[in-house]
């Protein structure tokens, strides 16, 4: 079991990272370039592995649009607006806002699915809502450039809700190396009216800017993708659940140490407050997920 756990760990780690590598890589990259850049080469480490592992799974005809509609929103519009975000407001925040993104999840749920959620789910979701406002007003040297980048980031939130929704269904169709796989594929070839629409010229990538781009690439979208996968084999959704937790923090601490980003009084409140919350209203995703899947069926 304990390497079960270790896997998990491991995958959060790598994606509490993420929030720096992204900061190091605008050194030369623009935020959607970044984007397409990371998920075409994605893609094309996913299309690899299958071919060494034989996979020659195919997505059904009729799925084939909602792949496409999952594709545009949890891979392109999703990294657009994060992305965006992260570039106008700081690491540390933008890992607390993030965290917050299961309760944003459980609250549209309610609007979607028209489920009623527990008493201690709705005090979780009130509370990370609260934390979340409190984290919003935080802005770098009272700039209103991170106000409006925590604001896209709660955005790539609710985007990031949908993409859920939409792709609920699909993953007990089809292998999650093939999903991932085609998710990339297509949400790569969704970014190029958005790199013509961002209109920021190229650059030749630094040695700095193109090891964060590996690192974002190999280590988050795919080593972390693979390990957290294999983690959940034998890890329920709760405990899984319970172990994201920790990438607000972890990304916090990194932003401290790696980036040398000075941390308020009130940024470590609004988080506790948000961690709390999501933890409240994450410990029924499982009762959550047995009713969608029955609601599903009738």
């Amino acid at each position: 079991m304990k390497v079960y756990y270790f896997a998990c760990i491991s995958a959060i780690l790598l994606w509490s990272a993420s929030f720096i590598a992204t900061k190091v890589a605008y050194e030369t990259f623009a935020p959607i370039q970044l984007g397409v850049v990371r998920t075409g080469l994605a893609a094309i480490v996913f299309w690899i592995i299958r071919k060494i592992a034989k996979d020659k799974e195919k997505i059904k005809k009729e799925d084939r649009k909602r792949v496409a509609m999952s594709s545009l929103f949890g891979i392109t519009l999703y990294f657009t607006l994060e992305n965006i975000g992260v570039s106008m407001t700081s690491a540390s925040n933008a890992a607390l806002i993030v965290a917050s993104f299961p309760a944003i999840t459980s609250l549209l749920e309610f609007f979607v699915y028209r489920l009623k959620p527990t008493f201690q789910k709705s005090v979780g979701i009130i509370l990370a809502i609260i934390g979340v406002a409190v984290l919003t007003q935080i802005t770098i040297n009272g700039s209103v450039k991170s106000f409006w980048g925590n604001l896209i980031l709660i955005g790539a939130g609710i985007v990031w809700a949908f993409y859920n929704f939409i792709t609920r269904d699909l993953t007990n169709k089809y292998s999650a190396l093939t999903l991932t796989h085609y998710q990339m594929l297509i949400g790569a070839i969704w970014f190029i009216p958005f790199v013509f629409f961002e209109a920021k010229p190229w650059r030749i990538p630094s040695v700095t800017s193109m090891n964060a781009l590996i690192f974002l690439c190999i280590g988050c979208s795919v080593a972390a993708f693979v390990l957290y996968n294999f983690g959940l084999k034998k890890l329920s959704s709760s405990v899984s659940v319970s172990l994201m937790n920790l990438v607000p923090v972890l990304g916090l601490i990194f932003s401290v140490f790696i980036l040398g980003e000075i941390v308020s009084l009130t940024q470590i409140i609004g988080g506790i407050i948000v961690i709390i919350g999501v933890i409240l209203s994450s410990v029924q995703v499982e009762v959550v997920s047995n009713e969608l899947k029955s609601n599903s069926t009738t």
